[in-house]
């Protein structure tokens, strides 16, 4: 199994290197040490890192929904017209756009800025705002 450098494990789970180095230092993540003396983590290990982070629920995330792909982000432009919106959204390395009914962003006060969730299942996306 290969070893991953930190910058190539933070782009694969869409964080920064610091975040990564941070896991590490905290025991949450393993790592090893190359010839080199640069630190790298196992593919196998990333991995199975990877998936207890999608099966962790955060705080201010909804804990039951039926939609399986849900992806934490930041809205980075919202456009409105007399009916729809389409809201972008920036969720790691992963652009995201919703198409939603007018109401439905202006209930959810949307906006460049905000922390949203986007649940995605099959052709739809469900964009929501986390518990504060």
């Amino acid at each position: 199994m290969p070893n991953l450098r930190i910058s190539e494990a933070a782009g694969l789970l869409g964080v920064s290197d610091d975040t990564v180095r941070r896991w590490i230092d905290n025991g949450r993540l393993t790592s090893t040490t190359l010839e080199n003396g640069r630190k790298a983590i196992d593919g196998k290990e990333l991995a199975a890192f990877a998936q207890r982070l999608t099966e962790s629920s955060e705080p201010g995330v909804t804990v039951a929904a039926s939609a399986r792909n849900r992806m934490r982000g930041i809205v980075t432009r919202v456009v409105k017209d007399g009916v729809m919106a389409q809201v972008e959204m920036q969720a790691g390395p992963f652009r995201v756009v919703s198409l939603m009914s007018r109401e439905a962003a202006d209930e959810l006060g949307l906006e460049a800025g905000s922390v949203a969730v986007a649940s995605i299942k099959s052709t739809n996306v469900v964009v929501e705002i986390p518990e504060a």
